[in-house]
């Protein structure tokens, strides 16, 4: 009988050990499950390759996709098999990170307004979408863009399901899992952008494809919301978000939201006005910049672009945006037009993108930007397939992103917190803006003009920057040494309209840049989230470059597309280019071009007037007219409020 008992007694406390143990490891896996997960602090670090699944590689990567007729707004073919037989392609441009469109159930029919290739007319969260392969084939991707030591950004839409019928004709059981009437605002249209009750309680979309509204508001949805991203997140090992039509919601919502995933994520908050776009900068981490990017791209569509509008914004997103630092960075995407819609300069092209990778921001390069895609957004055009290009990896804008990553990356290893220091305008005048990011000492310097290719060679004294007479500096682009004069300009050559990028000549040591060394193997990936403004950069190594005095050469050099050329690629005529051979001579500015007015004033060199905190106000020097902030909308000859249009009428946009 004591035998028995004690056998009993023993049992008991191996069975509850077992249970014990269990519990222990499934903690010990959840933590380990979950170490995927990249923050702010991480995702800082990273520059990020948009690709939009249906039009970027077709099939498995390797078979000749038919004719794809965009603007019908139909699937084209493009595939996550595809994305992964084409990462060598994004990583020879040195990215690190890629954004993927949604990859849930999609409403199925061909409607009046085409079918649902961007992948936002969701209808099942706990489903895949067919279009774009099998359970294997995603989680393969994901597998391999992390062994690539890239990270994974999934877009997601919390505000609507799609439907494809009449707005008062909804069958609401077909949605998962959100399938009854009462998880849904009662229809009416988003008719008044500027009432932001309307705009997060109406539905968008139009009477072919009504976009269901959804209660976000509501805790049931929220809770529902929140476990579906905890899973969707551990399930594929997602490394952060992108959320789509963020400004049709709530801003509170997105606080439990964001927790209950465990990951970065950024908004879309299609607005201009920074004060209220920055609204939802704080609850979700952080926004795509669109209060940036339309003074950016008017400034640098042609020479008459107001370089004042657009640092007025820069300074404006500074006092009403908490942490500008953590926004994406971009200057295209599916939802505004191509860049080269605007304009076939390659020069004015590359000033833009020099923008977008090295002011504040994470930055974020659209599909098809490196090739000097063309396409509005009313013909969808901007949303034509990749590989009507033959991704061409010679081609000038896809080589200037190789390098300014590669740089930039070396940068992040060379300087300490430079991704946390705010962006100052240093320098400015009616054709060009001069812009330090850096503490003292290992700053960047980045002067960009709105001159054009066809404009006339020009030397500019550049005050400000912060260097000590005598400091040798290397314009990146061009692999050109320059020195801080005693006085304490820096003359630099603008060539063509290029973009200049300048950096201490010592610090790129072992950056493979410019004939300097190969830089020493990084260390193996490691998933901490330690969030210390002082932690070293995430290790994971860069694309593979090798370096010469014509400019570095990538990985992508070695990879070739079995498709012809035959995209909507903006005409380039860019002379080829030679840097010069003597630099010191005067100072001078840039003769007055014929359409500027008669009596403007050129920039006169000034005392250096720089700070060694990002935080600190600053002072621009040079030519700068004043206008107010609310004064922008009559200071451009276009219809007020352009900037400020919350959201996008077509639905097939994301």
């Amino acid at each position: 009988m004591l035998l028995l008992f004690s056998g009993i007694i023993m049992a008991f406390f191996v069975a509850r050990f077992t249970s014990l143990t269990s519990i222990c490891l499934a903690f010990l896996l959840f933590l380990n499950r979950g170490s995927f997960a990249a923050p702010l602090a991480e995702w800082r670090n990273r520059s990020i390759y948009q690709v939009l699944t249906d039009r970027f590689a077709y099939g498995d990567g390797s078979e000749i996709p038919p004719p794809c007729q965009a603007e019908l707004g139909l699937h084209c073919g493009g595939t996550w098999r595809g994305i992964r037989a084409n990462l060598d392609y994004i990583q020879g441009m040195n990215f690190d990170a890629i954004w993927i469109s949604p990859v849930v159930a999609q409403l199925p029919q061909r409607t009046g307004d085409g079918e649902a290739y961007t992948a936002y007319w969701q209808q099942d969260l706990y489903a895949l979408n067919p279009k774009f392969g099998t359970k294997e084939d995603l989680q393969e991707l994901i597998g391999d863009v992390h062994e690539r030591g890239m990270y994974l950004m999934l877009d997601i839409v919390v505000n609507h399901f799609g439907y494809a019928d009449a707005n008062e004709d909804i069958d609401y059981s077909i949605f998962n899992p959100f399938n009854e009437q009462k998880y849904f605002h009662d229809y009416c249209g988003v008719s008044q952008p500027d009432n932001q009750t309307d705009v997060q309680q109406c539905w968008l979309g139009d009477g072919m494809v009504p976009l269901v509204d959804l209660r976000t508001e509501d805790l049931e949805v929220q809770n529902m919301y929140g476990e579906w991203i905890s899973e969707m997140v551990a399930n594929y090992s997602i490394d952060g978000l992108r959320i789509d039509t963020s400004i049709n919601v709530d801003p509170p919502f997105f606080v439990e939201f964001v927790k209950a995933a465990g990951v970065f994520a950024t908004g879309e908050v299609m607005h201009g006005d920074d004060e209220l776009a920055c609204q939802w900068a704080d609850p979700i981490g952080s926004i795509l910049n669109y209060p940036i990017y339309y003074p950016l791209t008017r400034a640098f569509q042609d020479p008459t672009g107001s370089i004042n509008d657009l640092v007025e914004t820069i300074d404006s997103v500074k006092s009403n945006c908490n942490d500008p630092t953590a926004f994406g960075s971009f200057s295209e995407n599916h939802d505004v037009p191509r860049f080269a819609n605007y304009t076939s300069d390659m020069s004015l092209a590359k000033n833009l993108v020099t923008y977008t990778m090295m002011a504040d921001g994470i930055p974020i390069i659209y599909q098809g930007q490196e090739q000097h895609m063309n396409g509005d957004v009313d013909s969808s055009l901007n949303r034509a397939p990749l590989w009507e290009t033959g991704y061409n990896t010679s081609a000038p804008l896809y080589r200037h992103i190789a390098t300014l990553n590669q740089f930039r990356q070396h940068v992040l290893q060379a300087s300490t917190n430079y991704t946390e220091y705010r962006n100052e305008v240093v320098y400015q005048d009616l054709h060009t803006l001069g812009m330090r990011k850096g503490f003292n000492g290992s700053q960047v310097i980045t002067v960009l003009n709105n001159n054009g290719q066809g404009t006339d060679d020009y030397q500019l004294a550049l005050p400000n920057h912060g260097f000590a007479a005598g400091t040798e500096l290397t314009e990146i682009l061009t692999c050109t040494n320059l020195k801080v004069d005693g006085a304490g300009f820096l003359h630099l050559p603008i060539e063509q309209g290029h973009p200049k990028v300048l950096y201490p000549t010592h610090l790129l040591s072992q950056s493979s840049l410019c004939g300097r060394p190969d830089p020493a193997p990084a260390p193996a990936h490691t998933t901490s989230s330690q969030t210390s403004p002082t932690a070293v950069p995430n290790g994971y190594a860069p694309a593979h470059t090798m370096s010469s005095e014509a400019g570095p050469t990538t990985l992508a050099d070695e990879y070739t597309s079995p498709f012809p050329t035959t995209s909507p690629v903006a005409a380039e005529t860019t002379a080829p280019y030679s840097p010069p051979s003597f630099l010191d001579v005067p100072p001078s500015f840039p003769p007055i071009a014929s359409y500027l007015p008669e009596a403007v004033a050129l920039p006169s060199p000034l005392s250096s007037h720089v700070h060694d905190h990002p935080q600190a106000t600053h002072q621009h020097h040079g030519f700068r007219p004043h206008f107010d902030i609310a004064d922008r909308d009559q200071y451009h000859s276009r219809p007020a409020g352009d900037d400020r249009f919350p959201f996008p009428q077509n639905p097939r946009n994301g």
